[in-house]
This record gives structure tokens, C-alpha cells and sequence, in this order.
């Protein structure tokens, strides 16, 4: 989750749930050994595969048109927890326990019946051992924690003039598409979400069926023909008693900011005014301003995230009909097992996949490190974070002509007036001390301060890690300049705070913060060296420095644009907890998710700054991810009939990769000073490139994917036949042949290790008219490429086979990156990003026997990059019998 400092990591708590839990109570007989939430998994299908209720995706490549639908009803009020069709699923579950577990305690959670067929169940471990042993269970896993990982953006995607007028206008865009978001809920009351901001019709689709849940905090008529859909789960966080139901909200509602936030990112009402601290800032909207949202609260300010929540929601956003579901979310930790695409919420996800739906994670906001990826699968899209070129500047000019640059939405002093500076420290008044209140330069408390002295004045605070964690604000500083009739407040950093970055803060005086201790000192040394003093007392007599904010609020657009940033998680994707490399490309792609303005809830409180205000200005992937769930669904608007996997190629192939300037797509590579620390962006910084909306509304050619192909990658993956079946249900061998994920048909190739030489086919479908297309490429360093055909010619709905040939010319464990180009006649560019990371090429061994023996003998050949072994292989010699001769290998 983004914050308002630097990246203001909050770690929020996700739970999603079905049906309302069942507690089971006997007296005699309970265990009283330590319990924990299980996820329990049966063999029997789900409700969606039984009943044959999964959306198929038919004619996938037929063009579409935008969905109409006549349906006219209301979003439905529910005030119960639990409105289930498939009752008896969760009828035999209760069986199941109550035959298991007779004459003992436990709480079932939620019954999964519709992508799952299971529960999650509070249990001793001795009792899931139980359970894990009868027939009927396929597997039990032990719940984990997860966390979370805009006026402007539509224009720097060209949205206005591009992907908008082909969806026809900004009052369209979107429609008849469901976006579902698993996040703290939302701010009902919000004008982004709003049904009566056109005059035109505004019918809910017919193929959704969600409830909108009625509570106090949630009452009836929250939801209206925008928002159509409203839930929240919290069952596992209730279960460990760490749920607070007056701070958290026991409801939709949106007691954090978060999730009204991403929800307007995505799918937000257009042209609605941004007015933060009484400041205009322009007018907000969504990438998809005529999309539906659904909500599926499972994320709440105090606590983590659970997976048995997780998985519920989006098996109840599966059954609801959602059309594309948004997560900004990440594990809090790496999944156990032989591989990390085997855990409950990315199998969940699989499923979700499977009934048509596109999913879209957030990829954690743990950079710049290699491997930090927290978002795994092939079938989920990952996106990272990056910067846009709307930049807020404030600075201030000192009485020395020094002009010091920092940050701040906050108006100006008076254009060419300077006025006093006072340091907070010696405008105490009598009965504060630095030795009572080591903390008081960061102005938190009037009452420490002599208004006299102040008054009129320019006010210096110190800004420490304090800010950071929520023990000082610039809210409450701002309070007591205001309190003490100041003119304004300069903030200078901490000299123990390095590397420090911050986002514009909003403030209603005119004020700034000196983000660079640098800088700080250079403010203080002028300050110092002007004050004057009594020279036997040594008591202030005179404070002789002068200076004039120039003020924050005018944003200006020439920044190099986009630009990876430093906190945006990176591949190679870790395909276990040993950091094996999987074939997959991590991320997908980055979008906007720096400085991103957006919709806050009234009662928000994950960014103290931003209370009561109804925008706040968030950087994070969790603000990247909604971006392309918005775009998805205008992919999804136009060709109804795309697959998943069809959606998420429109958006690979078409993104860009330079930047404003016309140069390469730089990535930030370090948290402190990012901007001198940068470098140009590989694939595992920024996948395929940036998103380009309007280009992926016409991706000429398509590579799609099925579950049938994922479901053949998992089954590939060294000993995971018992996995799949535990996961799935269904049997490894009832597929004919596995494949590598090499063999996935991504619109990308990442080869973990490249022995010698390897082949690689991918398929493209055209979607577009006729087009004759030439093959270019650039290969990775230290590999030759060559690619199968090199000109084709294909027909609209046609199929094209490309073979892509690697050979490694060299030994080396750096990874390495190339290009394939597909340049189509009428214009369609598809962009196909290569990564080869270990490689081997051929080795001649050149063996002289220098004397005969029957004695066996071995060694060892060793391959060495910059002194580092990358690999050894054993040599072992029998009988050895010279004839002067020499033995070529």
C-alpha cells in the first residue's frame, strides 16, 4: 500500500468470506492444544464445475462490441451475512466436521463452494492431521497472512484523445463491466462512485448478482447503479480476537482510505473536483469512469491479511459475476512448498481464471532488490510501479540568495516580502525546555511555544522518522503555527534521517519541508550565522534571517516520464523458497502508481495527513494495479468474448518502452537518492514496458492461454502431481504432456537456464484485418537468436507459429535481455521481451593420456564468472592407456 511518506508501508489485513461460521461446541472431550485457521480443501468439484456454472469464453478472437444490457433492476440490499445457493455444500461440509471431529471443539469460518469446493475451519493441529487423513479431503494448508503491497494519469495515458473516444467518450467507458476490488472497502458516500453523474441510462449488468450487505455503518441505499456490489470479511481476524469493530468497521464501510482510493484509480466517475486542505487540484477520474465496482472488504487498518479470507472473497466475487478483479495485496511472506505458485489464493485465483475473470495483483512494494517479486503465477497479472511526469515543487528563497528546493502543497508567502525566521527551539516559552521535551522542535503543542515571538513570523520545524511513524504530523504542526499566528512553516530533515524521500504533504499555511539533510544544514547554517546575541548572556537579541516561500500547489508536467520506481517490487520471479528462477516474466508491466490522486474516505485513517479530506495524493503498487484493472475492462468492453490470457497479451505486447523524451524507460535502483541511482529498465523492472491504453485496444495479434495450458505447467514442475491433485482435484495424468513454463504461450520468453541450445514455439491469433508481418529481434547478450518464420502473411482469426531458436555462446550467471519485434503492414507492432538468465554454452575437454593404469582417477571442471564457480562438473577415468593420443569431448 502506498503511504504519503516516501512509500508509507501499512500493513492491512484481508479477509473475505461466504458463508457466516458455524461454532461447534462439546463439553466433554475438547482439545486444548493451540488452534489455527486451516484452509481445507475437498476432492468433489465446486458448485461451478458440477453445475457447469463457469462462463466459457467462445469464438475468443470474434471481434465484440461494447456489452448493452437492458437489465434496469437495483443493486440488492442484503442484511444478512449469508445468502447462499449452494446450501447443501455447506451442509455436507458441517457433515464432515461434525463425523471428524465428534465430541470436539471448532469453529468453521467459511464454506467455499463455488471456484473451491472447502472450508476454512479453526482447528488444533491435531485436528487438521484429522482431517488431512480422511478420504474426501484433498489438502489442508495452514492460513497465512497478507498485506497490501487520479487527476492526472488519464491524460499521461493518452486516454482523452485515444482509448476513450474508441470506447465512445468518457461517459461510456466502461460499461457493462464489473470490477471487482478485495481492499478496506469503500466510501459509499463519495461523489467518484455516484450513479447520477449523466443523464444517460445507467442499467446494472444482467450477469452480476451481488448483494450490497445493510449494517449501521453501511446502511440501505449505499449502493446505486456504480456501485452494485458491497461485502466485507473478517472471520479469520475475528477468530484470532485482533478485530476491532469500532476502528475497523464490522461492514463495507471504509475505515482506512485504501480501498476508495484504488476503486476510483480503476473505475472513478469523471471529472469530479479534487479538493484537498481547500487547494484545487484539478478533476479526478478513473481509467474505466463508466465500469461498475463491487467491493469485497478484506483489508482493515489494524491488523495483516488472512488467507482464508482472501480465498473466500474471490470465490464470492466469482459467483457474484465480476468481470475483472483487483488485489493490492501481497503474502507477507514467500509461499512454502515446491513451488510458489502452489497457495491458496493463486490456485483461487486459477479458478477464477478459469470462469473467464482477469486478475490483477499489485507486485509488492518491496524493490529494488532481484527476486523481491510478491506476485508469482503466469495466470495473474502483475503490475509494478512507475512514475508519471506531474511533479509538485515548492521552494524557498533565503535572505542570502540561496534558493533550497523541497516539497509541500501549500501556498506562498506574499510575492516579494521576506519574512523572519524562528527556530521552534528558541521560541520556547518559560516553562519548556529541551531537556523536559526532547521532541518539542517538532512543533506538536502550542503551549510549549511564546506567541509573541512567533507571530508574524516564519516558523522552523524539525521533520524526524517521528512523522514517519505516526507520533508527529505536519497536520498537528500546522495547527500550532496557526494556533501561534505565524506566517508560515519551514520543516528542515533530521541529520540522522538519510536517504530520505517524501511525497507532497498538503498544507493550509504557506509551508515547506527541506527533504534533503543537505539542504536542512544549509538552511540552519544561514539561520545561525544571522542570529545575534548578547554577548555576556548570551541570550537571542536579534533574529536577522529573512526568507519567502514560493509556495507548492501549481503541479508542472516536464519530468522525464515514466521512470520504474526504487520501492517497486523486481523479478526474476522466485519460483520456490530456495530462489530458483521460474520461466515466467515478473512483472507483467508497470503503470502509474507514483503520486497518484484519488477518491478518500470521509473517516480514512491511514494517512493522517489526508483525515477528513475527500483526496489523497498515494504512491504504491497497490495504486498501479487498479490502473490496469481499469484498462482491462475497456479491453474488456470492446472484445467481450477475450480470455483472460487474451486481455493481458493486448497489454504486453503493446507497451511501451521509452519514455517522454524519446529515451529508455529508466528504473530507480536504489531507496536512497533514487533519482542519481538509476539505470535503464530491464524486463525484470518493468515487464513487457509501460502501459499503453491506446495501443492495447488494437493489439493486431493476440497469444492466449487456457487453464488446460497452466493447469499442464503445474503438472510439469518436478513431484507436484499429489500437489495439483490437492489443489485441483484433478489428475496429472489425464494430461497427455506437461510443459516448461518456457512452453506457456506468454506473450514473453524467460529462460532460467539456457543449456547450449533450447527451442521455444509461441502462437499468435490475428484479431485484426489481413496484415503481413516482418520478424526482427535483438538477442540477449551472450546468446544467438533466430525466429521461424521471418515474414508471414495471416488472415483475420488465423493462427501463426512462430519457432524461436536459442543458442548459447558463452558461460555466464548474469542474466541478459533481448527483443522480438512483429511488424505488421498496417501498423500493428507486437513487442515480445526476452530474458535469458543463466547460460552454458558448448565446452571442448581435451584429455592426454600421459601413462597406463587400471586404477580409477577422477577431478572436477570448474566454470568461473568474475571468480564466482557458476558450475561444476565431475570427471572420472578409468582405465588409462597412453598410445600418445589425445581424447576430444
Amino acid at each position: 500500500m502506498g503511504g504519503v511518506y516516501l512509500v508509507h508501508l501499512v500493513v492491512m489485513v484481508l479477509s473475505l468470506g461466504v458463508l457466516a461460521g458455524t461454532l461447534c461446541q462439546v463439553d466433554d472431550g475438547s482439545e486444548n492444544g493451540t488452534t489455527a485457521v486451516y484452509i481445507v480443501t475437498l476432492k468433489q468439484a465446486p458448485a461451478s464445475h458440477y453445475y457447469g456454472e463457469l462462463r466459457k469464453n467462445t469464438n475468443v478472437f470474434k471481434h465484440g462490441v461494447p456489452r448493452n444490457p437492458k437489465q434496469s433492476h437495483n443493486p440488492r440490499n442484503d442484511s444478512r451475512s449469508n445468502q447462499s445457493s449452494s446450501s447443501y455444500i455447506a451442509r455436507v461440509h458441517d457433515s464432515l466436521l461434525r463425523r471428524v471431529l465428534r465430541g470436539e471443539k471448532y469453529l468453521k469460518l467459511y464454506s467455499y463452494h463455488y471456484l473451491i469446493n472447502g472450508f476454512a475451519v479453526l482447528v488444533t493441529p491435531e485436528q487438521a492431521n484429522k482431517l488431512s487423513r480422511r478420504k474426501e479431503v484433498a489438502n489442508v494448508a495452514l492460513d497465512f497472512s497478507v498485506r497490501t503491497a487520479t487527476t492526472h494519469t488519464p491524460q499521461f495515458l493518452g486516454l482523452p484523445q485515444g482509448a476513450w473516444p474508441k470506447a465512445g467518450g468518457y461517459e461510456t467507458a466502461g460499461e457493462g463491466i464489473v470490477i471487482g476490488f478485495i481492499d478496506t472497502g469503500i466510501d459509499p458516500s463519495h461523489p467518484s462512485f455516484s450513479d447520477d453523474s449523466s443523464l444517460n441510462s445507467y442499467p446494472v449488468p444482467s450477469h452480476f448478482s451481488g448483494i450490497c450487505e445493510v449494517t449501521r455503518d453501511f446502511p440501505s441505499g449505499s449502493c446505486n447503479r456504480k456501485l452494485i456490489g458491497a461485502r466485507h470479511f473478517a472471520a479469520s481476524a475475528i477468530t484470532r480476537g485482533i478485530f476491532n469493530s469500532s476502528q475497523d468497521y464490522a461492514s463495507p464501510f471504509d475505515g482506512d482510505g485504501h480501498g476508495t482510493h484504488t476503486a476510483s484509480v480503476a473505475a472513478g466517475n469523471h471529472g469530479i473536483p479534487v479538493i484537498v486542505a481547500r487547494h484545487h487540484f484539478g478533476n479526478a477520474s478513473g481509467m474505466a469512469p463508466r465500469a461498475h465496482v463491487a467491493v469485497y472488504k478484506a483489508l482493515y487498518k489494524s491488523f495483516g491479511g488472512f488467507a482464508a479470507d482472501v480465498v473466500a472473497a474471490i470465490d464470492q466475487a466469482a459467483q457474484d459475476g465480476v468481470d475483472v478483479l483487483s488485489l493490492s495485496i501481497t503474502p507477507n511472506r514467500r509461499p512454502p512448498g515446491i513451488a510458489t505458485f502452489f497457495n491458496p489464493i493463486d490456485m483461487a485465483l486459477l479458478s477464477a481464471v478459469k470462469a473467464g475473470i482477469f486478475a490483477v495483483q499489485a507486485a509488492g512494494n518491496t524493490g529494488p532488490s532481484p527476486k523481491s517479486m510478491s506476485s508469482f503465477s503466469p495466470w495473474i497479472f502483475t503490475v509494478g510501479a512507475a512514475s508519471h511526469d506531474r511533479a509538485y515543487s515548492n521552494s524557498i528563497i533565503l535572505g542570502n540568495n540561496v534558493t533550497i528546493h523541497g516539497v509541500g502543497l501549500a501556498p506562498g508567502t506574499h510575492k516579494n516580502t521576506m519574512l523572519t525566521l524562528i527556530s521552534a527551539l528558541h521560541a520556547l516559552n518559560n516553562e519548556t525546555t529541551v531537556a523536559t521535551d526532547m521532541y518539542v522542535g517538532e512543533c506538536q503543542d502550542s503551549s510549549n511555544f511564546n506567541r509573541d515571538l512567533v507571530k508574524g513570523n516564519l516558523l522552523i520545524c524539525s521533520y524526524s522518522i517521528r512523522f514517519v511513524l505516526g507520533l508527529s504530523t505536519i497536520k498537528q504542526a500546522i495547527a500550532t503555527a496557526k494556533n501561534l499566528s505565524a506566517a508560515g512553516v519551514v520543516f528542515y530533515m533530521d541529520p540522522f534521517v538519510i536517504g530520505f524521500q517524501l511525497n507532497p504533504i498538503p498544507m493550509r499555511v504557506p509551508g515547506i519541508i527541506i527533504p534533503s539533510p543537505d539542504d536542512s544544514k544549509v538552511l540552519l547554517q544561514y539561520y545561525n550565522s544571522s542570529l545575534e546575541r548578547n554577548e555576556t548572556t548570551k541570550k537571542i537579541t536579534r533574529f536577522g534571517s529573512v526568507a519567502s516561500i514560493l509556495g507548492g500547489l501549481k503541479a508542472n508536467y516536464s519530468n522525464s516520464a515514466p521512470k520504474v520506481m526504487f520501492y517497486s517490487a523486481r523479478g526474476p520471479d522466485p519460483e520456490d523458497n530456495f530462489l530458483d528462477d521460474a520461466d515466467i516474466l515478473k512483472p507483467n508491466l508497470v503503470a502509474p502508481g507514483n503520486l497518484i490522486w484519488a477518491a478518500w474516505s470521509s473517516l480514512g485513517t491511514d494517512s493522517v495527513e489526508f483525515q477528513g479530506e475527500n483526496f489523497a495524493l498515494m504512491s504504491g503498487t497497490s495504486m498501479a494495479a487498479p490502473h490496469i484493472a481499469g484498462l482491462a475492462a475497456l479491453i474488456k468492453q470492446k472484445f467481450p468474448s477475450f480470455s483472460p490470457a487474451a486481455i493481458a497479451s493486448a497489454l504486453s505486447t503493446t507497451a511501451s518502452l521509452y519514455d517522454n523524451n524519446g529515451g529508455p524507460i529508466m528504473a530507480q535502483r536504489a531507496y536512497s537518492n533514487p533519482d542519481i541511482n538509476q539505470s535503464p529498465a530491464t524486463p525484470f523492472d518493468m515487464g513487457s514496458g509501460f502501459v499503453n491504453a491506446t495501443a492495447a485496444l488494437d493489439p493486431g495479434l493476440i497469444f492466449d492461454s487456457g487453464y488446460d495450458d497452466y493447469m499442464s505447467f503445474l503438472c510439469g514442475i518436478n513431484g507436484s502431481s499429489p500437489v495439483v491433485l490437492n489443489y485441483t482435484g484433478q489428475n496429472c495424468l489425464s494430461y497427455n504432456s506437461t510443459i516448461n513454463g518456457t512452453d506457456l504461450n506468454l506473450p514473453s520468453i524467460t529462460i532460467a537456464k539456457l543449456y547450449q541450445s533450447k527451442t521455444v514455439q509461441r502462437s499468435v491469433t490475428n484479431i485484426a484485418g489481413g496484415e503481413t508481418y516482418k520478424v526482427g529481434w535483438s538477442a540477449p547478450y551472450g546468446v544467438t537468436i533466430k525466429v521461424a518464420p521471418t515474414r508471414f502473411c495471416i488472415a483475420s482469426g488465423e493462427r501463426q507459429t512462430l519457432s524461436v531458436f536459442f543458442d548459447a555462446k558463452m558461460n555466464s550467471s548474469t542474466a541478459s535481455y533481448g527483443r522480438i519485434g512483429l511488424f505488421g503492414d498496417q501498423g500493428h507492432v507486437v513487442n515480445i521481451p526476452l530474458s535469458v538468465i543463466v547460460k552454458w554454452g558448448k565446452a571442448g575437454v581435451f584429455f592426454d593420456m600421459t601413462m597406463n593404469s587400471f586404477t580409477s582417477s577422477y577431478g572436477t571442471i570448474g566454470l568461473f564468472e568474475d571468480q564466482v564457480r557458476v558450475l561444476n562438473t565431475p570427471l572420472s577415468v578409468i582405465v588409462k592407456v597412453s598410445y600418445n593420443t589425445t581424447t576430444n569431448v
